[in-house]
């Protein structure tokens, strides 16, 4: 009697966190890899720009790395590619928004010509190694994405990716149930199921109600309107376009990745829009503001982004004035709440009505609520089932849920990034544990991504740190006491007095130029030291250490 091969599932980001997404699934001697996802940083992660999973666990397997297959083009699950990439080289399988949006991604960092992209369509069936993936069309908050229903041996493995149970998406594309219930008649040995909104009851609201308001909102703006929304909401875009040209308004594009994104799916025939609705910035001037809305990013209160420079008066074109509408039609990210209640505030300051989800219906999410994941798992009706996507507790609550649709508790498993779980046709358990965590990825500069480097927590060390310490007054702005520098694994104090001296001139240089208003706001006061201070060292020692600027308010 020969011994059934186990299908090997390694979590390696995504699971006890929102972001990072990443799931290696392993048979025989071939490895594919679900989404490549990065995290933002959290406020602790002072002076680092993302955070990307550790794939040591590829690296030492990349001959058997076979795949990387992207569920949708969201930054969560495909963001991390241009540095893994470098690490593991294997080609790429996504539909055409989600490859749309990865070759620009990647030819920022130069590496298109080393890359194979696969462009799939919804019920295509590929063949890599022992594994035979059909992508299966879902709703989500994107255009384009897909679960996957893969099988290696006897065994068929669903994974969701992000999905909801749209029924009236915005472009007629509903989830494709037939494929699912035909799985789940077949046979499913596991299911893993996105678990990001198991905490909400009932069903998730369609898409295309957001259109409605909006709509009303356009009906009774009298003044400009300014939406800001996330530049992969293809349909939240389209029904901005829409209500604009419904109200006979013009739509100024702001924000790079939004044009870059808007540009991408026209090329493609996911946005729909005439010629001369779009009109380019440079052109705001000669618009009435009753005849306009710009479009731009910045939803989540980002220190450099559009929408916050606005709001801070610091934006080149655009000016914030009495009677603009500003619409934030996105979700609040956990973590970013301060950020964007403060942004919130200073277009107040400016004279801006500031409409937003807890006020109106400008948003709604794009992942299943409890009673979509029930219906999933009948549809489904997987022997085993592992809950991914989400944080500790919404995944004990979504593994809760299975069981009380009826899985047992003995074929339910909660794990963590790492874990490695073997599952034949008649068992799942978990087996061992992979190197996995969280690497830090510091820029060279803001948004200057092509010279991005990626570094772990060793590489950090050996590039040094930088800490600024200066006290500034909550009333005036003014610098109290300070600043004072410190430098570890960089250059001794003793034989760089000069240069500490300079890099002191630098920082109150720094502060003394930002507005008095401004210097309110810690994160733009961090921000505007850091980049002085790493233009200097950058400059005089071609290093380029950690700089973590602390601000006492006093």
């Amino acid at each position: 009697m020969s011994v059934k091969k186990p299908f090997k599932v390694i979590p390696l980001g995504g699971l006890g966190e929102i972001g990072l997404n990443m799931m290696a699934m392993e048979y025989d001697d071939s490895i594919i890899v679900v989404d490549c996802g990065l995290m933002f940083p959290e406020d602790y992660m002072l002076g680092i720009d993302i955070v990307i999973p550790d794939v040591t666990y590829l690296i030492e397997n990349k001959d058997k790395v076979k795949a990387f297959i992207l569920t949708h083009g969201h930054e969560d699950h495909i963001g991390a590619l241009p540095f893994i990439l470098r690490e593991v080289n294997a080609p790429l399988y996504g539909t055409a928004l989600t490859i749309g949006f990865i070759k620009n991604k990647l030819e920022e960092f130069g590496l298109l010509e080393q890359t194979t992209f696969n462009v799939a369509k919804p019920r295509d069936v590929v063949e890599i190694g022992p594994f035979k993936v059909e992508f299966i069309r879902v709703c989500h908050s994107i255009v384009d994405a897909v679960s996957l229903a893969i099988q290696a041996g006897d065994m068929t493995v669903i994974h969701t990716g992000d999905f909801k149970l749209d029924q009236s998406p915005v472009d007629g594309e509903v989830t494709d149930y037939a494929r699912f219930t035909h799985y789940g008649e077949q046979g499913v040995t596991l299911l893993l199921s996105d678990s990001t909104n198991v905490e909400k009851g009932g069903m998730t609201l369609s898409e295309s109600l957001v259109g409605g308001y909006l709509e009303e909102i356009f009906r009774d703006c009298e003044g400009r309107i300014i939406v800001a929304a996330f530049s992969s909401n293809i349909h939240r875009i389209q029904q901005v376009i829409d209500a604009a040209v419904k109200f006979g308004r013009k739509v100024v594009l702001n924000g790079r990745s939004m044009v870059s994104n808007i540009a991408i799916a026209r090329s493609l025939g996911y946005l729909k829009v005439k010629e001369d609705v779009l009109l380019d910035i440079r052109e705001l001037a000669d618009v009435p503001a009753e005849e306009l809305v710009l479009l731009t990013t910045g939803s989540q209160g980002e220190p450099m982004s559009a929408l916050t420079r606005m709001a801070m008066d610091n934006h080149k074109q655009v000016k914030i004035t009495e009677g603009d509408t500003v619409i934030l039609s996105s979700k609040f990210i956990p973590g970013h709440e301060k950020a964007i209640s403060s942004m919130m505030n200073h277009l107040y300051r400016r004279g801006a009505e500031v409409i937003y989800e807890k006020v109106s219906e400008v948003h709604v999410s794009g992942h299943a609520s409890a009673e979509e994941l029930k219906i999933m798992l009948n549809m489904v009706k997987p022997k085993f089932f592992i809950p991914v996507h989400g944080e500790y507790r919404h995944l004990v609550r979504h593994a809760r849920l299975a069981k009380g649709v009826g899985i047992p508790a003995e074929n339910v498993l909660v794990i963590d990034d790492g874990d490695l779980v073997e599952v034949t046709s008649d068992k799942m358990e978990l087996t061992g544990k992979v190197e996995s965590g969280r690497v830090l990825v510091d820029g060279k500069g803001v948004g200057d991504v092509k010279e991005m480097v990626l570094r772990d927590r060793r590489h950090l060390s050996r590039d040094g740190m930088v800490i600024v310490v200066v006290s500034i007054s909550a009333k005036t702005g003014d610098i109290v006491t300070g600043p004072d520098i410190f430098t570890r694994g960089l250059v001794t104090e003793e034989d760089s007095e000069d240069l500490l001296e300079v890099a002191r001139v630098s920082v109150i240089e720094a502060i003394e130029a930002v507005n008095t208003e401004v210097r309110s706001e810690q994160l733009e006061i961090k921000e505007e030291v850091r980049l002085a201070i790493r233009r200097l060292f950058n400059k005089a020692l071609k290093r380029k250490p950690v700089i973590l600027p602390v601000i006492i308010e006093i």
